[in-house]
């Protein structure tokens, strides 16, 4: 994922994250907990994973990502609705692990619909993530950049007619929804009040995304990186920090999504995550991490 990237200014941005957001004092209220820690990428058919998060010639790569990630995030449906006997053939393979797939609902009601006229497509949708039974993760709707406040009601009424026993997740991008106080208050309020998550996106080039606001106490991170520079390690730490914070205020789930621009590093990456985590001499494995 590019979104939001600025390699050319890597060095000479602020990113240190954000003070919390408001909303966060009142969702992370609770007593600290079994928080669960879930590690993923964006799929397992990266070309740039053989020979290096791979062993060269593998013949089934969900295979070996299930060995080595606990949950993935699920792009390719943001491209089709894929039957739900397509999907059984995904969760064989991982069954009897502790896997989690995390949908991203498809791109033809998140940016070629306006959302109110997309129930039937979104009917078919759910009924084909069902059949990941109890492997099924958080569902995560990512709107277009050119989708802004300006059609929030569209939004609230789709979010509205979900279903309630599904975790989702929205992602938003235009920058209105940051940078005007008025609608980025009654967005998460109104997030809030539905039970819906805010996806947190940390890309160089797009901090407001970096919004730091807890609408309920589970956290569907985006975390992207440039692979092979030291300021990846440096914002990694700056995580677990947080992460310890958010945890002792009751944070449950944590699904941390790693995004590696030059995909060649992305082994050496998993490696300083599962350092940063104290996960470094455990088996790897899809059991869940308690961090």
């Amino acid at each position: 994922m590019d979104f939001g990237a600025n390699w050319q200014m890597y060095d000479r941005l602020d990113l240190s994250l954000p003070a919390d957001a408001w909303p966060t004092a009142e969702v992370l209220n609770g007593a600290p907990g079994d928080s669960v820690l879930r590690i993923g990428t964006s799929g397992w058919s990266r070309k740039e994973y053989a020979g290096t998060l791979y062993t060269k010639g593998i013949k089934d790569p969900l295979a070996e990502y299930s060995r080595l990630f606990n949950c993935v995030e699920l792009n390719a449906t943001h491209y089709k609705i894929y039957s739900p006997d397509d999907i059984r053939k995904w969760t064989d393979k991982t069954k009897g692990q502790d896997f989690r797939f995390c949908p991203k609902v498809p791109q033809s009601i998140s940016h070629h619909s306006s959302l109110l006229n997309a129930g039937t497509e979104t009917a078919t949708f759910l009924e084909s993530i069902r059949a990941f039974e109890t492997q099924l993760g958080p569902v995560f709707l990512q709107l277009s950049e050119h989708f802004s406040p300006v059609r929030k009601l569209n939004l609230y009424k789709y979010l509205e007619q979900l279903p309630e026993d599904i975790r989702f997740f929205v992602e938003v991008r235009h920058p209105d929804w940051f940078q005007k106080n008025t609608e980025r208050e009654d967005f998460f309020r109104t997030m809030q009040q539905l039970g819906i998550g805010v996806v947190m996106t940390d890309t160089p080039g797009r901090r407001d995304c970096l919004h730091m606001a807890h609408t309920i106490p589970h956290l569907f991170l985006r975390f992207v990186t440039k692979g092979g520079h030291p300021l990846d390690l440096t914002r990694l730490q700056a995580w677990k920090e947080r992460l310890d914070i958010w945890k002792r205020q009751g944070l449950q789930d944590l699904y941390f999504f790693l995004h590696v621009h030059d995909g060649k590093y992305e082994a050496d990456f998993y490696q300083e995550v599962r350092t940063v985590f104290g996960l470094a001499g455990q088996p790897q494995q899809t059991q869940m991490t308690l961090f």
